[in-house]
């Protein structure tokens, strides 16, 4: 498991919507499902999903970016992915590829399908944060603060705006960067939309001990980000992000459901996870 991995926030679906993605990627599969949380990796990458009540819904602030080496595999991805979907962008030749398209499936996750070379992006599946709204212009702001704070990272490319885009010039047409060994995409978004960022789409930090937690924590915050329950914040641009020690599932874990509960009590009580505080629970 890498460093980071995205979480998905659902109301009862959770399961069911991690079943369907892994019928559509090879090297893919459930890893552990309760009724709370699946554990489930798509192409070979990890992700979460919980099924956390009707609060917050997916929306396309966060999408998925899948780079497909075949038009054949866009098509079929793209034909899959249509049953129950909303199309934000229909499959079709765009300046940036000869095979585009982005819709939102049916249990509200949106993903960006584009033919390209895999080779050239590092992974099959890329998390893509797209700044609108009161956040629009931030992207490139964005991605020099998370490569700042994540060791082992970089920016891959940045795209800007020209002045044949008169609103936009300037703007992040296209960012991609790595933060350690996870590759993430960032855009500006120009217009009206009626969406940001919020709880429904988060990164999980898998942190080695209270240390790490402290760091990402006190990074994260810096410039007016928002602390939140049981190791939830919101960065200064509104990503959702959870900081969590990896002994925190060791606790939960096992047959005695009492120590767990005794944990979930404490946990309940805090925002920034404190470990010693879980091991004394």
């Amino acid at each position: 498991m890498g460093k980071i991995t995205p979480f998905l926030w659902y109301d009862g679906q959770a399961a069911e919507a991690a079943a369907y993605y892994t019928s559509l990627f090879p090297d893919s599969g459930m890893q552990q499902a309760n009724p709370m949380i699946t554990n489930f990796s798509l192409g070979g990458q990890d992700f979460i999903a919980m099924n956390g009540g009707p609060m917050f819904k997916l929306n396309p602030s966060i999408s998925l970016f899948v780079t497909c080496a075949t038009e054949a595999e866009v098509n079929e991805l793209w034909n899959k992915l249509s049953e129950g979907a909303s199309v934000l962008m229909p499959l079709n030749k765009y300046d940036w590829s000869p095979r585009y398209g982005w819709l939102q499936d049916k249990f509200g996750l949106s993903w960006q399908l584009m033919l390209g070379d895999p080779a050239q992006v590092g992974q099959k599946i890329v998390p893509c944060m797209l700044f609108v709204g009161n956040q629009y212009g931030n992207g490139e702001a964005a991605i020099r603060l998370y490569t700042g704070i994540f060791p082992g990272s970089s920016v891959s490319s940045l795209f800007h705006y020209g002045p044949q885009h008169a609103q936009m010039e300037g703007k992040l047409m296209h960012g991609q960067f790595r933060l350690g060994d996870t590759v993430m995409k960032a855009m500006d978004g120009f217009g009206d939309h009626q969406f940001g960022f919020n709880e429904a789409f988060s990164f999980f930090i898998h942190c080695k001990d209270q240390e790490e937690v402290d760091y990402f924590w006190g990074k994260l915050l810096e410039g007016g980000g928002m602390e939140q329950q049981c190791g939830w914040l919101k960065d200064k641009f509104g990503v959702s992000w959870q900081v969590v020690p990896e002994r925190f599932a060791e606790l939960m874990g096992g047959p005695d459901r009492a120590k767990a509960d005794r944990v979930m009590k404490a946990l309940m009580g805090m925002k920034k996870i404190n470990l010693q505080v879980l091991e004394e629970a």
